[in-house]
């Protein structure tokens, strides 16, 4: 029995180490050999978007109520700027769906602005009380790819 438990471990750990090398996700379960994780810039939800292409982070500020999206490149290391004004999301929280609008942020640190940046940010009381929740972001054209009905499980 322990020499099963032993493997099963090997395999888990050898499955998110597989691919590009990055370490496991804390925020995302360690899947069959062969899985690709990485790590969250901000300790946030990764959504994966397409084959390896990109990432969405969700990072929820409790204090305020608001959320955040980060638009990152397939290994969540570099952020990829957008001209979307809005990401739209639903979640399900308290039994409910919640639509959230998220609206571009500019950033003068590094030359965001609306129109031409990687990070979106809503706020809702609910956000403030709830630490988990499925959603679903309703559509995203990135880079001449559009993204529809993209589930993800939110975790704090």
């Amino acid at each position: 029995m322990k020499s099963h438990l032993a493997l099963a471990c090997l395999w888990i750990v050898l499955g998110a180490f597989a691919g590009c090398g990055k370490a496991p996700d804390a925020h995302l379960p360690a899947s069959a050999p062969g899985s690709h994780i990485h790590v969250a810039p901000h300790g946030g939800t990764l959504v994966p978007l397409g084959e390896h292409a990109y990432n969405l982070e969700l990072v929820r500020d409790a204090d305020t109520g608001r959320l955040s999206l980060y638009v990152l490149d397939g290994h969540a290391e570099n952020f990829i700027r957008i001209t979307a004004p809005t990401i739209e999301l639903v979640a399900i929280a308290g039994g409910e769906r919640r639509p959230l609008n998220l609206r571009a942020v500019a950033n003068s640190a590094t030359g965001e602005t609306v129109g031409d940046t990687s990070q979106f940010d809503g706020q809702a009381d609910w956000l403030k009380k709830i630490d988990s929740f499925p959603g679903e972001i309703l559509g995203l054209d990135l880079r001449e790819t559009k993204f529809e009905k993209v589930a993800f499980y939110f975790r704090s």
